[in-house]
């Protein structure tokens, strides 16, 4: 095994530092969000691990055991095999874009080119089942887009995803991958994900082998938006992805950007709807740059630094705390959907705490929400 891990392309793998947070993010019920809260209440991935038995006790977990050595190690070992570099956060070439994140991915692994991942991004995304003007519009997006500087993001889907990657290959495209980097879905896109290869940049957050299921494509919808400095959405029925993208685009405080389309056109339901509630609407890649109010990449005047805001920063509550309420919300949920603001009601908790852990819980695929403020627990 020691031979296997000692390929250059993973400079991270034989630090123990590296070993421990693969460890810590692969433990069950440790989504990102719980992560950083584990870093911040105990400093340290491997003092995690320490804890976090004890955390699934208090939270009614028992017997709970934390990923096993040699589980990370062959994760480390089969990423060698694909290719690909494993990028920690907090580590050089963590893409700064999504530092900021309170879900920010804790790992990506990277297959191509990760110099990409410190260019100024902007997100492409739109219907599986686009139309041809839907189609034209993206890859004509993507051709000015990145002609003016901007790498293009988008989720390797079929129709608006893999057109506007095509149209931006030359310029520089990143592919965000729901399931594992060396998993090509659909397998449509097998062709195109090896150009994006040699060309441009694939990363995930998820283990490598692992094949993407429904709860994985939220998670990878924020890294999209998370990479971006806007989101374009070309065509969305009115329940989409792309709609999920472009809602966490706006609590990430992403610019969400739209191309309308006809009324009587489902597949533009979605963008005439983001029109209606704020998007901006655009027609070219010039109203982009201008709504980004950015000039294309070259500029070389650094933004300047937001002043911090005023008060007392609140402490981070412990993390046995938020595993009881994790366990709370998820008790008083079943498959039968309640309104949002009678589970807060029933929980007897401040708002404000529990809406944070209710979007963790949902990218966690723990929980689904639907249409009316309506929450129910995932099968």
């Amino acid at each position: 095994m020691t031979a296997s891990l000692s390929s250059p392309s993973l400079p991270d793998e034989r630090d123990a530092v590296a070993l421990a947070t693969l460890r810590l993010v692969r433990s069950r019920r440790v989504g990102a969000v719980t992560y950083h809260r584990l870093l911040a209440d105990y400093g340290s991935a491997q003092a995690a691990l320490l804890a976090l038995p004890e955390i699934a006790r208090t939270a009614g977990v028992e017997n709970y055991a934390v990923c096993p050595v040699e589980v990370a190690a062959h994760e480390l070992a089969q990423a060698r095999l694909a290719g690909a570099r494993l990028l920690r956060f907090g580590a050089p070439g963590y893409p700064a874009a999504l530092a900021d994140l309170p879900d920010a991915p804790p790992l990506l692994w990277v297959q191509g080119s990760p110099a990409l991942l410190a260019r100024p991004m902007v997100a492409l995304v739109g219907a599986r089942n686009a139309s041809s003007l839907g189609l034209r519009m993206a890859r004509r997006l993507a051709e000015k887009l990145g002609e003016a500087g901007f790498v293009v993001v988008s989720g390797l889907a079929r129709g608006i995803d893999a057109e506007a990657h095509t149209a931006a290959l030359t310029s520089g495209t990143v592919a965000v991958q729901a399931g594992g980097v060396d998993v090509i879905y659909p397998s449509e896109n097998t062709s195109l994900a090896a150009e994006i290869l040699t060309k441009g940049c694939r990363i995930s957050e998820q283990p490598i082998g692992l094949v993407p299921q429904a709860r994985h494509f939220p998670q990878r919808n924020r890294i999209i938006a998370g990479l971006a400095r806007a989101v374009i959405v070309v065509e969305a029925a009115a329940r989409s992805g792309s709609l999920i993208t472009a809602r966490t685009a706006l609590d990430q405080g992403r610019e969400v950007l739209a191309v309308p389309g006809h009324p009587f056109d489902a597949r533009a339901a979605g963008c005439n709807m983001l029109i209606r509630d704020g998007a901006v609407l655009i027609r070219s890649a010039a109203d982009v740059i201008e709504a980004l109010r950015m000039e294309p990449v070259g500029a070389t005047e650094p933004e300047p630094a937001l002043a911090p805001l005023p008060g007392p920063v609140p402490a981070p509550r412990p993390l046995a705390e938020l595993a009881a309420l994790h366990r709370r919300i998820l008790d008083r949920l079943g498959p039968s959907p309640l309104a949002e603001d009678q589970l807060i009601r029933d929980l007897a908790v401040q708002p404000a705490q529990v809406a944070p852990e209710l979007l963790t819980l949902e990218l966690e695929g723990k929980i689904i929400r639907q249409a009316g403020g309506l929450l129910a627990r995932a099968g």
